[in-house]
């Protein structure tokens, strides 16, 4: 079999395990599950990671040739490692949208637009998530509920640190690491396809006036 075969039979299903996990993983989190209450569902939610474990596996032993696989798709090992990471994956879906497939002009930045929106929202939705897993129990936490984590998430993503919620763990504070080199690179990426749309208005306007 090879490898793009095996990537259209598994990319609906892996979906699906993706969505699974993301809401499993958010109850477990926000309602706050305690043993032995959450055994079942972290047991799920270990054998989705599994699963994740082994389509990777899959893929690599698929890929031709595999240096290149690996490297072009590290994100992929992300998602593995970090499995809160799999949501970010389901942008791949945003493809199948017909606008969003042409390659040239101004259709590239509507794209690159689009998929900084949906990755900012993933990213802060699960970083939440993780933040207030890893804070919500612990001793003198100020973070312990999921408007508080949004919260917190959305000042650090914005580089802003108001300094009223902060993380007491060193989880959470691997997690606030994280989203402030995830909102660096967005705001990195938002700055860039602004800079191109405003030096495409600009030429296009000089050379209208020259004409």
């Amino acid at each position: 079999m090879t490898l793009s075969r095996w990537q259209q039979l598994i990319e609906w299903p892996m979906v699906a395990a993706a969505v699974v996990f993301t809401a499993l993983y958010a109850w477990v989190v926000i309602a706050n599950l305690q043993p032995p209450a959450d055994a079942i569902p972290r047991l799920i939610l270990a054998i989705i990671w599994l699963i994740f474990a082994a389509e990777y596996i899959v893929c690599i032993v698929l890929a031709r040739p595999r240096g290149e696989w690996f490297r072009t798709h590290l994100m992929n090992l992300a998602a593995v490692l970090v499995p809160i990471l799999r949501p970010l994956l389901l942008l791949r879906l945003l493809r199948l949208i017909p606008s969003l497939r042409p390659e040239v002009g101004s259709a590239v930045r509507s794209r690159f637009a689009i998929y900084a929106v949906a990755t900012s929202v993933l990213l802060m939705f699960m970083g939440a998530l993780a933040v207030l897993d890893a804070e919500q129990n612990a001793p003198k936490a100020n973070i312990t509920g999921f408007g508080d984590a949004a919260w917190w998430v959305a000042v650090t993503v914005a580089s802003v640190g108001y300094g009223d919620y902060y993380p007491v763990t060193a989880s959470g504070r691997w997690v606030a690491v994280g989203l402030m080199l995830g909102g660096l690179a967005l705001l990195g990426t938002v700055a860039a396809t602004l800079s191109s749309w405003l030096i495409d208005r600009v030429r296009s306007r000089h050379g209208g006036t020259e004409q």
